[in-house]
């Protein structure tokens, strides 16, 4: 039987992965990227929330994908053509991306995961129930770069980035990454899912539930950190925080601080008051006006835009 490929990112990444999260213990207030709450039971941690009565976004593109299945299909085999090759960003569990392989005449695919131990495992399952399927597993962090390694794609693609992860970067980092995403299509196109702005009591229980699953993948994170930085993070201190910052058209979580506290680590040290925080992510939602002049502004020049009944969602395909 075939057998996925895999290519991972320099073991000198893990050392680089250190030194940012140093940097972002550093600042005032600290901050740190989401990419940090992607071990492999971070990974696991999220497909528990995407299961959630209050995490509409998964359930919501994914009823976008079975609505409009045969306009997005058509789409894509005029942007792309018949034999595609699928580069998913995030992929994660790849159960989004998996959905589409029939309908879009995937023949190749290619899964890019920080996550890089939680990804072989999944492509491994995956290829079994696709054996026919080229499938590449990519370990990299393209938060600051999308950089895929030579070969992986030789011609135009269909560039896959669901789940509203999109808005994990601030619209400058956006658009940055966008323009990446165009580049990396060769002459084909990005299909990419965006949450869109709504009242703030169902944004605000979709990133703080009732089980406390959020609160779990967040405070996972400093586990995460403990074994990165080799700190001290004692996860009993700290209380999770998320709320919409609706000026800044965002929501917020962040870690507090239960009490005054030192953190350690071998080559530093921070002190934390009680009450104060990390931000641990910064998730944007947009309009449908706003991100379609985005990708405009990214070198994109057709759009194709489903959205749900309520418009809490949107699904959009743009052509390089």
């Amino acid at each position: 039987m075939r057998a996925p490929r895999f290519i991972e990112s320099p073991a000198s990444a893990a050392a680089s992965l250190a030194a940012e999260a140093a940097v972002g213990l550093a600042v005032r207030p600290a901050r740190l990227p989401p990419k940090f709450f992607y071990d492999a039971l971070g990974s696991k941690l999220f497909d528990a929330i995407t299961e959630l009565p209050e995490y509409y976004p998964t359930r919501t593109e994914a009823g976008i994908f079975a609505t409009h299945r045969d306009a997005i299909a058509a789409a894509v085999e005029a942007a792309v053509g018949s034999d595609v090759t699928l580069i998913d960003l995030g992929a994660g569990s790849c159960q989004k991306a998996e959905r589409l392989f029939d309908s879009c005449a995937v023949a190749r695919y290619v899964a890019v995961d920080i996550s890089a131990a939680y990804l072989r495992v999944t492509l491994e399952h995956l290829q079994q129930r696709h054996p026919q399927l080229d499938i590449t597993g990519v370990g990299l962090d393209f938060s600051t770069r999308l950089a895929l390694p030579v070969g992986v794609a030789d011609g135009p693609s269909l560039l896959f980035y669901p789940g509203s992860s999109i808005g994990n970067f601030a619209p400058a980092d956006a658009l940055r990454l966008l323009r990446e995403a165009h580049a990396a299509a060769r002459g084909g196109a990005l299909l990419v899912g965006v949450d869109l702005v709504k009242p703030t009591d169902l944004l605000e229980a979709a990133y703080d539930d009732a089980l406390g699953v959020t609160a779990a993948f967040n405070l996972n994170l400093l586990r995460h950190l403990n074994r990165v930085l080799s700190a001290d993070f004692d996860v009993r201190d700290w209380l999770h925080v998320a709320y919409f910052n609706r000026p800044a058209s965002r929501i917020e979580m962040h870690l507090e601080a239960r009490r005054a506290l030192t953190v350690n680590w071998p080559l530093g040290t921070r002190r934390f008051d009680a009450g104060e925080r990390i931000c641990t992510e910064d998730s944007y939602k947009w309009t449908r006006d706003g991100f379609e002049a985005l990708l405009r502004e990214a070198g994109f020049h057709r759009l194709h835009t489903w959205v749900d009944a309520r418009d809490w969602f949107a699904l959009m395909l743009a052509v390089t």
